[in-house]
């Protein structure tokens, strides 16, 4: 896989490989949360959703964001909001932070009990694996990540349409029969704009992925891609899902259920392996914003980040995590997450589209008038 090094893959397809990373384990690891804001609304209802509203959104807010960092090199949330914000950049960070600690809670809660279930494992086995995969992602630095989450897309990827060639093999009919003559239920294009809102504000994290974009055809290419890369394994999901609806809409976990129809322990196995990888992934990218953040004050002043700082920061963070998880303290914290959502909604969506391309064009402009003068 010698692309995955050249600059045309790392300029158009990094930065959604890498977005896609970080959704995955919180946006498509059990299929409730395709539930919750498709299948609801019906099986055809709920596919227009996905193609036309979601992943139109998020698109567009990934190509507003990548254009403006590349114009104002800033390849970190802290870097970016202090440009497009000024002094309010905080008010993102506040909101980041309240979903940081919602996300390690749960990758950590969901790390321990898959390797318990698959392999009997004691649960903080699975916990410290999970830590450890994202610690040493996170020391590796950025080129490490990157190669690291390509490869398991890759993986991914493979197994996600496999898994769906499988499906059709059990219960193909089904799945024809709710695409091209599914139900749609008033208020799917709502859902889909719930469901893009929901994992918008994680766009800032992947930001150290774009450092290789140069152009603005660029940025606008990588934006538009990295829509589609993320809600590709939703979609494949998706498609799995509606061949069992409408009885799969009152099931906990529907992977799970979708795999104990299937009948296959090695692709029970295979699927749970490649979502442990996962939460690696969306561990890695979440944590390596906020070192990325604090590096940024660090050359600003012409300093380097002390490693210690880097390792003593990713430990505090995954067992903070940890310990949220285990006294059962995500419901609690998950509540104020409707409310985050809107947040993320009102300081970064809103004035990366607004704000954000008045300063693009501002910035063009001045250089237009500086090769004029």
């Amino acid at each position: 896989m010698n692309f995955v090094k050249s600059d045309t893959f790392k300029k158009y397809f990094v930065p959604g490989i890498v977005f896609q990373s970080v959704v995955i384990a919180g946006g498509y690891g059990t299929g409730r949360e395709l539930v919750e804001f498709f299948l609801n609304f019906g099986t055809l209802g709920g596919l227009l959703a996905m193609v036309f509203i979601s992943t139109v959104i998020w698109s567009l807010v990934c190509a507003a964001t990548f254009e403006f960092a590349r114009v104002f090199k800033a390849y970190d949330y802290r870097s970016f909001f202090t440009k497009l914000l000024g002094k309010a950049w905080w008010l993102y960070e506040v909101c980041y932070f309240v979903l940081l600690l919602i996300v390690l809670a749960v990758i950590a809660s969901t790390a321990g009990s898959i390797l318990n279930e698959i392999f009997g494992l004691n649960y903080y086995v699975g916990v410290v694996g999970m830590m450890v995969g994202v610690g040493l992602l996170v020391f590796n630095g950025s080129e490490a990540i990157e190669k690291f989450l390509s490869y398991w897309s890759f993986l991914l990827y493979a197994v996600y349409i496999a898994f769906l060639v499988v499906c059709f093999t059990k219960y193909g009919d089904g799945i024809m029969s709710s695409v091209f003559q599914g139900n749609m239920k008033s208020g799917w294009a709502l859902g889909g704009f719930k469901y893009a809102f929901y994992n918008l504000g994680i766009i800032p994290a992947v930001l150290f992925s774009t450092r290789h974009i140069e152009t603005r055809k660029e940025a606008i290419g990588s934006g538009i891609m990295a829509g589609i890369i993320g809600i590709v394994p939703g979609i494949l999901l998706y498609l799995a899902m509606i061949g069992l609806y409408p009885e799969i809409l009152t099931v906990a976990v529907p992977t799970n259920h979708i795999l104990g129809v299937l009948g296959s322990p090695f692709f029970q196995i295979t699927f749970q392996v490649v979502l442990f990888g996962t939460l690696i992934e969306t561990g890695t990218g979440f944590i390596f914003a906020v070192t990325e953040r604090i590096n940024s004050v660090y050359k600003e002043k012409g300093e380097t980040m002390p490693t210690k700082l880097t390792t003593t920061l990713t430990i505090a963070l995954l067992i903070v995590g940890a310990v949220i998880a285990q006294f059962g303290l995500i419901g609690l914290i998950a509540k104020g997450y409707g409310t985050i959502t809107w947040g993320f909604f009102v300081f970064y969506v809103v004035p990366v589209c607004t704000i954000g391309v008045w300063k693009i064009k501002q910035q063009d402009n001045a250089l237009e008038n500086r090769k004029v003068g």
